[in-house]
């Protein structure tokens, strides 16, 4: 028996003619066909299946590198806003924004006068301090929806309920009978 002689590496007889780069592209193009041949799934870019498996497994840790991730330390109002948006919480929140902001929201010199009482199906409802506050409130209550709007979101605070000091009240007992009250004995 005869050893086989130690002949150069170098491309099969077909491809001998080429060079360079039209030699990969075109051994590439055969390795491709081959694969497909075989059934395997190629040219569709991305990493080697043997590379995708690990990462699914977790066995590896992956870098977020230099730019912003969603695996990068987040802020708390970030963490908080994500949990209210999975749990379906993001309507209650808003109203409760509407209370926490309130002074922000509409101004320091009206926070001083007025307050946020409740908030249902979208009709805030705010005390004044004096009816001369309520009336002053209610000519800008366009304005003031369109703050809260711009603060809390669109349509949580649909419409607003302004109300003035609640005047004294002369029932003093259980028990009432109506009429003009105090009044009525003296004439």
């Amino acid at each position: 028996m005869t050893e086989p002689e130690d002949e150069p590496a170098g491309p099969p007889e077909h491809l001998a003619n080429l060079a360079g780069m039209d030699l990969v592209r075109r051994a590439l193009e055969e390795a491709r066909g081959a694969a497909r041949s075989q059934g395997k799934e190629v040219g569709r870019g991305g990493r080697s299946p043997r590379a995708r498996r690990g990462a699914e497994r977790g066995s590896r840790r992956t870098w977020s590198g230099p730019g912003p991730d969603r695996r990068d330390p987040q802020t708390f109002g970030t963490a908080a806003n994500d949990l209210a948006k999975s749990r379906g919480w993001t309507g209650r929140v808003a109203e409760g924004a509407v209370f926490a902001q309130w002074a922000t929201v509409v101004g320091e010199q009206i926070a001083e006068h007025a307050q946020p009482i409740a908030l249902r199906d979208g009709v805030l409802s705010v005390a004044a301090e004096s009816t001369a506050w309520a009336t002053q409130l209610r000519m800008v209550q366009s304005q003031l929806l369109a703050k809260i709007a711009a603060a809390v979101g669109d349509g949580v605070v649909k419409s607003m309920k302004i109300t003035g000091p609640v005047a004294p009240s002369w029932r003093k007992g259980p028990l009432h009978i109506s009429g003009r009250g105090p009044r009525d004995t003296y004439g």
